[in-house]
């Protein structure tokens, strides 16, 4: 079946960096497009980045803009999260899914950001 595990997270200091990796099995990752998705602390998903299936053409929430870099290795079946200059409205549980099915995603990957 589909699986999706999420790593990465931890908590940093406003300004600094992380990196998500979300490795994908039980399906073509390669044909899929993809993105993470994060659920802030009493809040509902929210839509971070997504790209295509050929590595390229990826879009970003305006939130995240400049500060967020979505890439994925086909050959590894891994898609990645590099986020700069976090801010502590960062903070939440971060997702890899599907671009047509969010339901399915791992259990997450927790991000803190505060002083």
């Amino acid at each position: 079946q589909v699986q999706l595990v999420e790593s990465g997270g931890g908590v940093v200091q406003p300004g600094g960096s992380l990196r998500l990796s979300c490795v994908a099995s039980g399906f073509n990752f390669r044909s899929h497009s993809m993105c993470w998705i994060r659920r802030p602390v009493g809040k509902g998903l929210e839509w971070v980045s997504s790209i295509e299936n050929g590595e390229s053409s990826a879009k970003y929430a305006d939130s995240v803009k400049g500060r967020f870099t979505i890439s994925r290795d086909n050959a590894k079946n891994t898609l990645y999260l590099q986020m700069n200059n976090l801010k502590p409205e960062d903070t939440a549980v971060y997702f890899c899914a599907k671009n047509s099915d969010w339901e399915v995603r791992g259990q997450g990957s927790q991000v803190t950001v505060s002083s």
